[in-house]
């Protein structure tokens, strides 16, 4: 399978039907956006295994929990906004409190809703869902890191809900480095600085590291893809080593992944830290480099970031 010059959700959609002929209880339940997705495919492989229930997001969910409670493995797709905020207390009582099945796929996370605006790009949906009493988040990086971690999502034993940017991707990894759902992978080594990004913003990380390097800073790059469970242990072993924090997202930095890495941080070995992401403000209209222009979410902010937090990490 090709896993570089594609869209993502080209891979993902290959991927499930690659493993719904080894799993016959996977199923897909829609709210009328297959054709963004491209579902469509898997649709005509297998109708019998297809539910569209129309544009009515919590009922999908309400079908694919009954279909999990009869020993199926349903995926819901809708865009982030839909598959989160407002299906929120379907998902939390017939999928979460009932430690249902059910995998439920949200794309064109945060800014990545581009042209759609501030209705469709959901800024809090990882701390909607990171709030759910088992619920594992995961924010796939690129076609790599999504296909060595689809077979995990679904040997897992319980809801997952996936963080899919739809199309293109800034390819990170190698095709053949594995990952481990609820493991962190460092991309680069560092002594002075720890960046945790997850998602777009590794690309702008690794950017920015490269950048700090050549002003004689040395910055770990750690990639956070499952950002619940979080890997508390890779967290602090790194953290020991720099004494100093950034965080990279593309989402609110209330309740993501800065918030969860602070809360690491709080409990286990507390240190300088400043967040990058969107700062407490709705989304809007604009194409993908005028919107991470807008909100901050460049390279050179989070090289910024660590100016500002090296400097907290020298007076102490």
């Amino acid at each position: 399978m090709e896993l570089r010059n594609r869209q993502l959700r080209d891979i993902y959609v290959d991927l499930l039907m690659y493993y719904a002929e080894k799993y016959p209880e996977l199923v897909i339940v829609e709210a009328d956006l297959m054709k963004a997705l491209k579902t469509t495919m898997f649709a005509e492989k297998y109708p019998e295994r297809t539910v569209n229930v129309g544009v009515q997001e919590a009922n999908m969910i309400g079908v694919a929990a009954g279909l999990a409670n009869m020993g199926k493995l349903p995926f819901t797709h809708t865009f982030t906004p839909f598959a989160t905020r407002r299906v929120f207390d379907q998902v939390t009582l017939s999928v979460a409190y009932s430690k249902l099945n059910v995998k439920m796929c949200g794309s064109d996370p945060g800014i990545m809703a581009q042209l759609n605006g501030g209705t469709h790009m959901s800024l809090e949906d990882v701390g909607l869902m990171r709030n759910l009493p088992g619920m594992v988040v995961v924010e796939p990086v690129d076609g790599v890191q999504l296909a060595a971690l689809f077979p995990q999502i679904i040997e897992h034993q319980g809801p997952v809900y996936i963080r899919l940017l739809r199309q293109e991707f800034d390819p990170i990894f190698e095709d053949d480095q594995p990952f481990t759902l609820g493991k962190a992978t460092t991309i680069i080594e560092g002594n002075d600085i720890s960046i945790f990004a997850t998602g777009i913003m590794v690309k702008e990380a690794i950017d920015a590291a490269k950048l700090l390097k050549e002003k004689g800073i040395s910055a770990s790059v750690i990639n956070i893809h499952t950002v619940k469970p979080i890997d508390v242990e890779a967290i602090v072993n790194d953290v020991k080593k720099t004494n100093a924090v950034v965080t990279a997202e593309n989402h609110n930095i209330i309740n993501g992944l800065g918030s969860a890495i602070a809360e690491v941080l709080c409990e286990h070995y507390p240190v300088p830290m400043e967040r990058v992401g969107v700062k407490d403000h709705f989304g809007e209209v604009g194409k993908k480099d005028f919107l991470m222009e807008k909100f901050g979410l460049k390279a050179k902010n989070i090289v910024d970031a660590v100016y500002r937090v090296l400097a907290r990490k020298d007076t102490k």
